[in-house]
């Protein structure tokens, strides 16, 4: 028999329901495999392909779930699979109760996450966020780096020597989050489409609301310049930015913008994302992606702050204007003219790109 240390007992990540938020929780999964926990994560559909694209990330299972239901009875189903593999531990990055069940029901020993939804019930260990970013009836106008936010469930009370007596050691720096493919897959997807490595990628959705999303016309503009440049352009998005991919191409004749909303699954848009030569975007999910890939990527931000959602800094660039307004965190400007997004110029957003692409060589 070999003399080897035993297996460690898996660690169950319960991954948030959005893109880019799943995205920001890779220097947490980094900090865990680092220190010899084998991650399983569970994620929504359209999450998954993150995951499994996510360096830490042992095996990837797709949740069954409607967006916003209960689906007790699939979630009874997943966690008796679950309790015969004996997790030892588990991360819930969501805050609400549906976000815990699983764990509670598989009766994973230990459960952690933030206090968030009737105050951390079902969670063993529920870390309290800081009190100027959790005031009653308050929007905070500045909020941590989500980053930081996530890669506290990994500090002492979830180490491997809590309960034992054993120091933990101190969680590092946290770095910046990263993300996977392999280049000819990637290469081999783009030209599945009938496109070349090295295209522009425009981006133009976010699934919170208008409050975030540049306007078609600024859009068009930039297609427009990255034409003029000899650079493909590719439109990346769900079925809702088909109009706004539309408004796009109308408005950019001569860019001749290829639109690829709603006809990619979101395995293919991290490959399309992967083979861009640049990428352009709305504070979004793709966006988080396509910084967390290493691409030459310029977020544009609006309503919502970049210290509290910044992109991966290998290669990317934020625009904001900084107004007194912003950062509001709503899904429509209240004021009505949406000033932090119309005033953000496209020759600006070009030239940063033009400077990361430059640099990326």
């Amino acid at each position: 028999m070999g003399g080897g240390r035993p297996a460690a007992a898996p660690s169950l990540l319960v991954a948030p329901q959005w893109i880019g938020d799943a995205v920001m929780a890779q220097p947490l999964v980094a900090l865990l495999a680092a220190r010899g926990e084998r991650v399983t994560a569970l994620g929504l559909p359209g999450v998954a392909p993150v995951l499994r694209a996510m360096p830490g990330i042992e095996r990837v299972i797709e949740t069954p779930f409607a967006h916003g239901r209960l689906d007790l009875r699939s979630r009874r189903a997943l966690a008796r699979e679950l309790r015969r593999e004996a997790y030892a531990r588990a991360y819930v990055l969501g805050n609400n109760l549906k976000s815990r069940l699983v764990p509670w029901l598989a009766r994973i020993p230990l459960r952690v996450g933030w206090r968030g939804e009737a105050a951390g019930a079902l969670l063993t260990h529920a870390l309290q966020a800081p009190a100027e970013a959790a005031r009653a009836g308050m929007q905070a106008r500045q909020r941590g780096d989500m980053r930081e936010h996530y890669a506290a469930l990994a500090q002492e009370l979830c180490s491997p020597g809590f309960g034992t007596g054993v120091p933990a050691a101190p969680v590092r720096e946290v770095g910046q989050p990263l993300l996977r493919v392999d280049p000819a897959s990637a290469s081999a997807e783009a030209r599945g489409f009938g496109l070349e490595p090295g295209f522009i990628a425009l981006c133009p959705g976010a699934e919170y609301g208008p409050a975030k999303q540049w306007p078609a016309a600024h859009y068009a503009e930039l297609a427009e310049l990255a034409h003029a440049a000899g650079r493909r352009v590719v439109i990346l998005g769900g079925p809702r930015e088909r109009e706004a991919a539309q408004a796009i191409r109308e408005a950019a004749p001569r860019a001749d913008a290829t639109d690829l909303c709603g006809r990619t699954s979101m395995q293919q848009a991290i490959a399309l994302l992967a083979a861009a030569g640049g990428v352009v975007s709305n504070d979004s999910g793709l966006m988080h992606v396509a910084a967390a890939l290493g691409r030459p990527t310029v977020g544009l931000y609006g309503s919502t702050d970049p210290r509290h959602t910044p992109p991966a800094a290998h290669r990317s660039a934020t625009l904001w204007l900084h107004l007194p307004c912003s950062p509001c965190f709503q899904r429509n400007c209240p004021l009505g003219h949406l000033n932090c997004l119309r005033a953000l110029d496209p020759q600006w957003a070009w030239s940063a790109l033009s400077e990361l692409m430059a640099a990326a060589g």
